[in-house]
């Protein structure tokens, strides 16, 4: 039952993160895109604040972000070499689908940061749910990238945060599984 992509259960049980570098056309068109964002906003979300945002950087914007995220990089690091440069352009233009996802907590909210913070994450995975749901493959990816101020303000401003850049594409090859953690080591019970 788990192997077949037709029931709920089995769709998160065979989820799995593909390789930006191997996602390839074509990726999901704008209806499906729409919908893969509005199933990423379906996350918990403690006092209704959606503390998230999703930027969605079109082919036609990608030679824009590689200069944003590499002028930045070699603001921060001078000594940068050309090949450090050449990856984060190569980064930049990965996959047909290119969305970035912002923690926007609302600081004005007695809801805790962490908490907000979570629910960030929470529609990232919703993303990447979605994206598989639709025959797509997703990579989450952080990096540098995400945690430098200058990427970020290019995107908004503090006190926002890069969750990550979500690749989506069709998996040029079969996507491998990777190694999952023992039950044991993970799950316990609670014990006074």
């Amino acid at each position: 039952m788990l192997n077949d992509r037709s029931t709920p259960l089995s769709l998160l049980a065979t989820r799995r993160s593909g390789k930006p570098r191997d996602l390839i056309a074509p990726g999901p068109d704008a209806g499906q895109l729409d919908a893969m964002l509005d199933i990423a906003a379906r996350t918990p979300d403690h006092g209704k604040l959606a503390p998230w945002r999703f930027v969605i950087v079109g082919q036609d914007q990608r030679d824009a972000l590689a200069t944003v995220i590499t002028d930045a990089y070699r603001a921060e690091r001078p000594e940068a070499k050309r090949l450090e440069l050449e990856a984060f352009d190569q980064f930049a233009h990965q996959a047909p689908t290119l969305v970035v996802i912002l923690s926007s907590p609302r600081t004005d909210s007695h809801i805790p940061l962490w908490e907000q913070e979570l629910s960030a994450g929470a529609a990232a995975m919703n993303l990447l749910h979605a994206a598989h749901a639709m025959s797509f493959a997703a990579g989450w990816l952080t990096g540098w990238a995400a945690f430098s101020d200058a990427v970020r303000d290019a995107f908004g401003a503090a006190p926002e945060r890069i969750v990550g850049f979500m690749f989506i594409g069709t998996p040029a090859k079969p996507l491998d599984e990777r190694p999952r953690p023992e039950r044991a080591r993970v799950v316990s019970h609670w014990t006074i």
